[in-house]
């Protein structure tokens, strides 16, 4: 009997390390490629529907990643996964009574995205932030960036990546949004399923025109997004 036990926790605790390494063994493969993300896998699994068609770095937009950044991570270019300085204002806002503004990085949210799970959790948290680290080491900004944007899930019925979202909302491809509807896409960020780019509500675009002002006045963000895309190209 004790045999059979300690058997069976060597194979349990040989399963739980498989699944906490395989994101580290898989994130150097996806230098190349199009991964999809657990939620997809999810929703594959269980006979729901998913829709998404990957695009290039170089086909979507520019005004789309340069927007995403603005919005979500104004820091991109320089933090190595985690920007400890927003981390440590939003605890400090919570500390203080007040809503706690989001302080995950765009390499968080890659990493939870791709091999995490949706919702809060301190477990979460704790496998997200060395897992985004080793992302942010291992991909170019740009691909972290590109990854990103084609596993997003950017509506209602299962629509993942900027083109399946862009084609969805307005009825064209990713490669072709202007500044006011790539700022409502960022703005449906948090909650796809019940915010419309397609058919904003007037907060939304508030919130939308504010992405808009902010991408325009960050000249360092689009500098950063050239660098990073001649450091791709001069590595190919």
């Amino acid at each position: 009997m004790a045999h059979r036990f300690r058997r069976l926790a060597r194979t349990l605790f040989l399963a739980v390390f498989v699944l906490l390494a395989m994101p580290y063994v898989l994130v150097p493969v996806y230098r190349t490629g199009h991964p999809v993300s657990t939620l997809m896998l999810a929703r594959w699994f269980t006979g729901q529907n998913v829709t998404r068609e990957w695009l290039d770095y170089a086909e979507i937009a520019p005004v789309l990643p340069l927007t995403v950044i603005a919005a979500e991570d104004a820091r991109f270019c320089a933090h190595r996964g985690i920007d400890w300085d927003a981390l440590q204002d939003a605890i400090d806002e919570m500390q203080d009574g007040e809503a706690g503004r989001g302080a995950s990085t765009i390499s968080q949210q890659t990493a939870k995205n791709l091999f995490l799970w949706p919702g809060r959790s301190f477990v979460r948290k704790a496998l997200e932030f060395p897992l985004a680290i080793w992302i942010d080491f291992v991909l170019p900004k740009r691909r972290v960036l590109e990854i990103y944007l084609n596993i997003a899930e950017w509506g209602p019925n299962g629509q993942f990546g900027a083109e399946a979202g862009a084609q969805h909302a307005f009825g064209r491809s990713a490669r072709n949004l202007s500044p006011q509807q790539a700022a409502l896409m960022v703005a449906i960020l948090p909650n796809p399923v019940t915010r419309s780019a397609g058919k904003p509500r007037p907060g939304l675009r508030n919130i939308a025109a504010r992405y808009v002002a902010r991408a325009r006045g960050a000249p360092e963000i689009a500098d950063c997004l050239r660098q990073a895309s001649g450091t791709a190209a001069s590595a190919r």
